[in-house]
C-alpha cells in the first residue's frame, strides 16, 4: 500500500492521517528510509505505508485474561 504526500506533510502527520494515531511513525520512517531526511515533504513523494493491523491485533489496554469474548 502506497501514500502520496501532499505540500507540507511530515512523518507523524502521515501516520496520524491514515492510521489515525502517531505510533507507526516509526515503520513509516523504516519502510521509507531513503527519505530520513526530509522533516516536510512536497507533493508528489510516494510513501511505502506500513501493513495496517487488524482490530485483534490492536491493543485495547486491557490485558489478555481480563478480556472477555463476545
Amino acid at each position: 500500500m502506497t501514500y502520496t504526500t501532499v505540500q507540507g506533510d511530515m512523518w507523524d502527520s502521515i501516520a496520524y492521517k491514515i492510521f489515525g494515531n502517531v505510533a507507526a511513525t516509526d515503520q513509516l520512517m523504516a519502510l521509507n528510509q531513503q527519505y530520513l531526511h526530509t522533516y516536510i515533504f512536497s507533493a508528489g513523494i510516494v510513501l511505502t505505508l506500513p501493513e495496517a493491523k487488524t482490530e485483534s491485533e490492536q491493543p485495547t489496554g486491557m490485558v489478555p485474561w481480563k478480556k472477555v469474548d463476545a
